[in-house]
């Protein structure tokens, strides 16, 4: 199996959207996940760009709204601005925790369709907030929608399950029988993000997490998937802790994700979790 590393735009420091990409280019990246520009002309240029860079493509996007019906209509806005600039696969975080499995539905359904119309893959994101923000919501939409891809943020089931979920593994292994793209980002039992997973501390939440996203690809191979998409998505202050009065992250954003990235291409291509 080919493993494809992203790295999200989230964090990135650079002046200028070429400087970044570059920069994400001489990383080691194999692509960017981003949000789709709302101009046209703004995603011609992109493409331009990723394509003189050699660089693949994820478009990420968040359905806004005060009522389902809105968010089902900003997933369809945003999508159709993302197939304009044919991504590898448009990853949502969909609908709102608040709303019932139905409600969040009617964002699944219309992502479906929309599927089938412009031929993108959809994916939709496991997230805090969001209709996948539990193990039980995400259960019952499975249940609905059997045939619903995920993004596999397990970090943010950890915060609100206040586990590495060793009691959840049935669950765990449902979501993960429907993961098709991993965000690699390692949470613990109080929060979505660990300040360093360099850190001896923070190991058993690495190995967890690593050995979550082992079974995805086991799963995904037996499928006969070829190709894995991966995005270490460890993100900036407030994700990151900082130090006290000073706002200053305690550790190099872009060194911890370059450090996860060079991590999975050693552990996950040995098939060992």
């Amino acid at each position: 199996m080919e493993f494809r590393y992203f790295r999200a735009m989230w964090g990135m420091e650079q002046p200028t959207l070429e400087a970044n990409l570059r920069q994400i280019r001489d990383g080691g990246f194999d692509g960017v996940e981003m949000g789709a520009p709302a101009d046209a002309d703004d995603r011609r240029a992109l493409r331009d760009l990723l394509d003189e860079l050699g660089l693949a493509l994820i478009v990420q996007q968040w359905t806004r709204g005060d009522t389902p019906e809105q968010h089902a209509d900003s997933f369809e806005a945003q999508y159709r601005a993302a197939a304009d600039l044919a991504p590898l696969l448009v990853n949502s975080q969909s609908g709102r925790d608040i709303y019932s499995t139905e409600q969040n539905l009617l964002v699944i359904d219309r992502g479906r369709a929309l599927e089938d119309e412009l031929g993108v893959t959809v994916t939709h994101e496991v997230h805090r907030g969001r209709a996948t923000f539990c193990t039980a919501s995400t259960m019952a939409l499975l249940d609905a929608a059997p045939d619903l891809r995920l993004t596999a943020d397990l970090s943010h089931w950890c915060c609100v399950h206040e586990s590495l979920l060793a009691d959840q593994d049935a669950a765990v292994q449902r979501a993960i029988e429907h993961a098709y793209h991993i965000h690699a980002r390692v949470g613990h039992a109080e929060g979505p993000q660990v300040p360093d997973p360099r850190a001896p501390e923070w190991q058993p939440a690495v190995d967890a997490h690593v050995g979550w996203w082992q079974r995805i690809v086991d799963h995904q191979r037996a499928q006969g998937r070829e190709t894995m998409t991966i995005c270490p998505e460890f993100g900036p202050p407030g994700y990151m802790p900082t130090l006290p009065f000073t706002r200053q992250p305690v550790t190099s954003l872009w060194e911890v994700n370059l450090h996860m990235k060079d991590l999975l291409a050693a552990r996950l291509a040995r098939g060992r979790a």
